[in-house]
């Protein structure tokens, strides 16, 4: 591995400084949608001058090789990002996350027994980045399997799961102070074999509901192992920027954590404490709807005062963002005050539905988030409940006996009318029945979410 310059050049540490900077304006500029793609370019900026300068500091004995792993690795970046569907967007994520922590590990495992000239310190931070970073990496890995439906969505829980949970980890802190006070390689390899182990007992109990807010915990694991590994090498950059991605993925995770109206302990710990660990059914109901045609809920949304819309991730499978912001541009050409009502989990990551409908030019100011436009839904006629479900479900006002128990909801059925868009009577993500569907105002849209708003924006033209 190529070494650093224990003290480079002042010209190198101002460079490391700008890249900094741009990292943290980067994490600003993405806290809002209107910012985002500019904090995406100014975060890319900053990471391209990190990699240039990190070769005026380094031996360049395997330059061509690390040319190769670049150009490789930009390719797959590159046809990943544009080949990824909307809906998929998660599940990528999730995979970068894997992706560092195990490059972290990696790092850790190479540099045991050399950190730092053999420092004590050095040899902790190499055996908390190996630990971390296999947590990560086997961690994602079966959050992209939830997401992507290869694992069952609902809990997996191990028989004896206590007994498993606690030796495993129990053996992988001792491995890990093995491995610390030692500077042994071969403990290492056998401490990073533990935390993919451990990841896997960590992740399995989780309940699909759940995927979102656990991919964001371990968002900060890896960024907490890239700034350990940035400690091992010297490299102050890596150590601020892992030290950003840890901060932030803690604070939205805790964000995410209080929107679904639960603790992080009771998600990754429930089934170890004895909670609830199964989710609801998650067959069609056979109950009857009130259900009509295009051309009925046409007339409901063309003579109302106020419409607000609830997307979800019903919308992002089927595509149908652009059509949606056909209807919502002729429903206000007449007159009809129209708003966007976004829920902080709605999809399966936050700002999933910003994006999508960013994606189609929704103004921004259309977009309201959840504690803004909840006071609004009494004054409105119509709520338009496009592909959720789980967001909007009265379920998630009980106190317990749900897997949404306590969830702040969009109070989508506090609107006088209630048109939901769905393909089918399946539940949402967390498999449970939603009782909107069945209240005597609401009424239910059949089909393809795209040809359901297609043929809306024709019948409202009509009217």
């Amino acid at each position: 591995m190529p070494e650093a310059v224990t003290n480079p050049p002042v010209w190198i540490q101002l460079g490391y400084l700008v890249a900094a900077v741009c990292f943290i304006v980067a994490l600003k500029a993405l806290s809002s949608p209107r910012t985002a793609r500019v904090g995406n370019l100014v975060g890319a900026a900053g990471a391209v001058l990190a990699v240039v300068l990190i070769f005026f500091v380094t031996s360049t004995d395997n330059l061509w090789a690390i040319l190769g792993a670049i150009v490789l690795g930009a390719l797959v970046g590159v046809l990943a990002a544009r080949r990824v569907a909307m809906t998929a967007m998660p599940q990528m994520v999730a995979t970068f996350n894997g992706v560092g922590g195990a490059a972290a590990a990696l790092v850790a495992l190479l540099e045991v027994g050399e950190a730092l000239g053999g420092e004590a310190l050095g040899q902790v931070a190499a055996a908390f980045t190996v630990l971390i970073g296999g947590v990560s990496f086997s961690g994602s890995a079966l959050t992209v399997g939830k997401l992507q439906d290869w694992l069952p969505a609902r809990p997996i829980v191990v028989p004896r799961v206590q007994w498993v949970y606690g030796a495993a980890l129990a053996v992988s802190l001792a491995a890990a102070v093995v491995v610390a006070v030692l500077g042994s390689t071969g403990f290492a390899i056998v401490l990073a074999a533990l935390a993919v182990v451990l990841g896997v007992l960590l992740v399995l109990p989780v309940g699909g509901a759940d995927v979102p807010i656990v991919i964001s915990l371990l968002n900060a694991f890896t960024g907490l192992a890239v700034a350990a590994s940035g400690y091992l090498l010297g490299n102050t950059l890596l150590l601020v920027a892992g030290t950003l991605v840890g901060a932030a993925g803690s604070l939205l995770t805790h964000l995410m954590a209080q929107a679904m109206g639960r603790s992080v302990t009771t998600i990754l710990f429930g089934a170890l404490l004895g909670g609830p660990t199964t989710l609801g059914t998650t067959t069609e109901s056979t109950r009857p709807v009130k259900s009509a045609s295009a051309e009925d809920v046409a007339v409901l949304l063309g003579y109302a005062r106020r419409v607000i819309v609830v997307p979800g991730y019903g919308l992002a499978v089927a595509q149908a963002q652009h059509v949606l912001r056909e209807l919502g541009d002729v429903l206000m050409a007449r007159g009809i005050e129209v708003s966007y009502a976004i829920h902080p989990v709605a999809g399966r990551m936050p700002g999933h539905m910003n994006v999508l409908l960013a994606e189609a030019n929704v103004p921004y100011e259309q977009q309201v988030e959840m504690s803004q436009i909840n006071p609004e839904f009494k004054a409105t006629d119509v709520a338009l409940i496009v592909g959720a479900n789980d967001v909007v479900n009265p379920a998630a006002r009980k106190a317990y006996g749900s897997p949404i128990a306590g969830m702040p909801i969009l109070e989508a059925d506090q609107a006088r009318a209630v048109v939901f868009l769905k393909r089918s009577m399946r539940p949402g993500f967390a498999g449970i029945e939603n009782e909107l569907l069945y209240d005597p105002k609401t009424t239910v849209l059949f089909g393809d979410a795209k040809d359901s708003l297609s043929q809306l924006v024709a019948a409202v033209e009509k009217l």
